[in-house]
């Protein structure tokens, strides 16, 4: 679930006058995952407080760097297995007893689903429709009177069994995790009524109860889901992938006409009185839910991202099939535009500013296009004559400082995206400057590559010697924008966006090799001057000697 889709807060209170106590807890969203922790170091344990914090940090810390194949079930039972081995083990080597001792409660939400697990007596809660319901399992003995004992905890014993749970989430619930201080002070009435006010209120409440003097250490996370998580939801949605399509199908009273793609899975269809873009999932994403992701995912990054370079999308609601539907716009992709017509130097300065635009926005949401180059630039006359640009290919955007991203075309992706570096604004403004490179010259900066070609880069020739239009300051910003070196290269969107707004601030940019001739005529014929000079007076001194 995204984390604008969720809020949570955490607070908690050693009992009586203790400055510190036993209780450790954490709340982290780690890419997709949101993930909450709640130890109470076992009070009776020598380190049941080291234990709580140490068990807490491994979870985390190991949730960072969780295989991707793992599943989130397999992840939470591994890592507990493994602390409760090291504590375990530890402990009999320095106190030949179990001493870090701690229980534990986790919860990991994403998308739509929560998944946890406990060992011992903290708990989990869910808060739904005005009700409390708790989703953990006590581990502790039955027996009147010996209802605090455990019969698990973390580091007690070699093995763990934790008790493991998964539950789907919706708007407005609460998830509250907590430590046996917390629910042995407020009953379940009083508990309920104390959720929806937050983690803070509710342990405050619990020690006024106790006049201050809470008999044991307090903990509570609350966690707010604000809204359903949209893409598990539009994933769920039971819609038809059909296999073919054919002129003059109707499909939610939109008509196909023509496909615009070779694939066929995007069509120009009419409904009503006006013309649409359908965009259809592959037929691969019946059997392949990664298929289905990227395409689901694409479909609300088109839907969400609404502004002027793109073209306007929607998700119908009450579609049977698993389709998008874009904005017609009039015009032709850029690649094809310049196989018969050439743009002028302030159309590319256009196009670099709405490149730039595009890219700036992206990243607002930690996003990135992923594949610029000609075929996805749509390109159209305004009424004054003036050409405007439409991005389009939703379904190349990608997380930004993503390394296993596939997006991308080889003969725009800088030098080190084939060296599998994470794609970033650097890596985006070489594409922009490949793409404006061949606009105004035709020609590739480093020839055309091929897919699975390793490339070698060559110091690229001035986009002015194929085009004397381009002036001296844009020759400046293209290299620089294609340099093979990143560290040449501009690393944002705004230094690049800066300078195509103030060619007169724009520095020159010369190859790593160039000779002080390309770099500074004047200097060198100045310096020529002085060698001559001293030369010939050394001559006129050795003549007259």
């Amino acid at each position: 679930m995204a984390s604008n889709n969720i809020k949570y807060t955490g607070f908690s209170l050693a009992k009586g006058k203790d400055l510190t106590g036993d209780d450790f807890y954490d709340v982290k969203t780690i890419g997709d995952l949101t993930i909450a922790i709640v130890c109470d170091g076992v009070g009776s344990a020598t380190e049941g407080a080291e234990a709580a914090k140490r068990t807490t940090k491994y979870l985390m810390n190991n949730f960072k760097i969780r295989p991707k194949t793992w599943s989130i079930e397999k992840s939470i039972k591994s890592f507990i297995e493994s602390i409760n081995a090291i504590l375990y083990q530890e402990s009999q080597i320095n106190y030949e007893s179990s001493e870090l001792v701690t229980t534990l409660t986790i919860v990991v939400i994403q998308g739509n689903r929560l998944y946890g697990a406990n060992v011992g007596d903290s708990r989990v809660y869910l808060y739904r429709n005005n009700k409390l319901n708790q989703l953990s399992y006590d581990h502790a003995m039955d027996e009147e009177g010996f209802e605090n004992v455990l019969t698990q905890a973390i580091g007690i014993d070699t093995e763990v069994q934790p008790y493991y749970f998964e539950n789907l989430v919706e708007k407005n619930d609460k998830i509250l995790l907590c430590s046996d201080g917390l629910y042995n002070v407020m009953d379940p009435m009083q508990l309920q009524k104390g959720v929806v006010l937050g983690a803070h209120a509710l342990v405050k409440k619990a020690s006024k109860l106790m006049e201050d003097d809470l008999p044991d250490d307090t903990t509570a996370v609350v966690i707010d889901i604000l809204q359903a998580d949209e893409l598990t939801t539009l994933k769920q949605q039971k819609l038809e992938i059909p296999d073919t399509l054919k002129v003059g199908q109707s499909i939610d009273g939109y008509t196909l006409t023509k496909p615009l793609i070779q694939n066929e899975r995007t069509w120009l269809v009419h409904k009503k009185t006006k013309d649409y873009v359908l965009k259809f999932a592959p037929t691969e994403a019946k059997e392949d839910p990664m298929i289905l992701d990227l395409f689901v995912k694409e479909a609300w990054n088109a839907k969400r991202l609404k502004a002027d370079f793109f073209p306007k999308a929607v998700i119908p609601k009450n579609r049977t099939h698993r389709y998008y539907v874009m904005q017609l716009f009039h015009g032709e992709d850029l690649d094809n535009y310049l196989s018969h017509k050439n743009i002028t130097i302030d159309d590319a300065v256009e196009l670099a500013s709405t490149l730039l635009n595009m890219s700036q926005f992206l990243v607002k949401y930690d996003l990135v296009h992923g594949d610029i180059k000609p075929q996805n630039i749509m390109i159209a006359k305004d009424d004054d004559e003036n050409l405007e640009f439409k991005i389009i290919d939703f379904g190349s955007i990608t997380e930004i400082f993503s390394n296993d991203s596939k997006a991308g075309t080889p003969s725009f992706l800088s030098p080190e995206r084939f060296q599998n570096e994470a794609i970033c604004e650097s890596s985006e403004i070489f594409s922009i400057g490949v793409t404006l490179y061949l606009s105004l010259t035709g020609k590739y900066p480093y020839g055309e590559i091929e897919p699975f070609q390793t490339p070698t880069f060559k110091e690229a020739k001035k986009p002015s010697t194929f085009n004397k239009n381009i002036p001296d300051w844009l020759d400046s910003v293209i290299l620089r924008a294609i340099a093979i070196d990143k560290q040449r290269r501009y690393a944002h969107y705004s230094e690049m966006a800066y300078e195509i707004k103030h060619p007169q601030k724009v520095k020159p940019f010369f190859a790593k090799n160039a000779s002080l001739m390309e770099r500074s005529p004047l200097a060198f014929y100045k310096g020529g001057f002085i060698i001559m000079t001293i030369i010939n007076f050394i001559l006129l001194v050795w003549m007259n000697a």
